[in-house]
């Protein structure tokens, strides 16, 4: 499929979950085929002879599967091959910022190290994805956020938490603004890229700013204990670091809709929350960071 330019206009996308069927949907809108496993999707993922079908009509290819919690690409180990084979136009690959680890709050970019963190197995993902093939763009994402996924929906259920973690701070993207970057990223080069808004701040920030524009009660602040953190939601504030999507904006052209999670939240505070069903395998989720 092409538009009337005679560009590929073509999409199949490994894991069709939250950020991905966002993307779908704005693809679509232009006059895109989108195609993609997950119960969301038109393909089951282990249906080998559909998904090579699939990759032969796309000129585009996006993976947001994650990788296994045992280690391994789930992916890059059914379909490696096959992607190195593939004679479309444009590969990608949603990975996390998380793969950088703790940066004690300091900015970090595409040069920085990484691997130091604790997720092991995204780091081995994220390398495997940049050494497949020339023409994949990796896409580093940071905590995710948008309709139906944010602190205001926490505040709403009551879910919402403030915890005393000193000096903590992280990034983050609304979830059009994934979907914005991805399709800027099809007319840029290769490589490796952040995306992140471009106001780090704590957690506590935002929920209470979401707190402030919706009128809800505010929660109290806690210990991590007190408010029962799970050992991830833990790890997450183990660590803290400011990103830098000063790359995706020179070589990209790319300006997020939502510069800060002020206008996220505000924007977010205004609609209903939408529906939108989740994948399987699993996709990249709001715990990205």
């Amino acid at each position: 499929m092409t538009d009337k330019q005679g560009n590929p206009t073509h999409l199949f996308i490994f894991g069709m979950g939250y950020a991905a069927q966002v993307l779908a949907q704005a693809l679509r809108a232009q006059g895109w085929r989108v195609e993609g496993t997950g119960r969301a999707g038109t393909v089951a993922f282990d249906d080998n002879a559909a998904v090579h079908a699939a990759l032969a009509r796309a000129s585009h290819v996006l993976s947001s599967v994650p990788p296994a919690h045992e280690g391994g690409d789930p992916v890059l180990e059914t379909y490696g091959a096959a992607l190195q084979g593939w004679p479309g136009a444009w590969i990608g690959y949603w990975s996390s910022t998380g793969v950088y680890g703790d940066a004690q709050g300091a900015w970090v970019d595409e040069t920085a190290p990484i691997g130091g963190g604790r997720r092991s197995a995204r780091v081995a993902a994220d390398l495997a994805w940049q050494a497949l093939d020339g023409r994949v763009r990796v896409l580093r994402l940071p905590g995710i956020y948008g309709p139906g996924r944010s602190v205001i929906d926490k505040l709403r259920e009551g879910s919402a938490h403030r915890i005393i973690a000193r000096d903590q701070v992280f990034s983050r993207i609304h979830v059009d603004d994934i979907a914005g970057a991805t399709q800027a990223a099809f007319a840029g080069p290769p490589g490796v890229y952040n995306l992140a808004d471009e106001e780090p701040a704590s957690q506590n920030a935002v929920v209470e700013e979401a707190a402030r524009l919706t009128g809800l009660p505010l929660p109290p602040l806690q210990t991590a204990d007190e408010a029962g953190l799970s050992p991830m939601a833990r790890g997450f504030y183990a660590e803290s670091r400011r990103v830098s999507a000063g790359k995706a904006r020179r070589l990209l052209d790319w300006r997020p809709t939502y510069p800060t999670y002020r206008e996220g939240l505000r924007a977010l505070s205004a609609m209903t929350s939408p529906a939108i069903a989740s994948t399987d395998p699993a996709t990249g989720s709001s715990v990205q960071r």
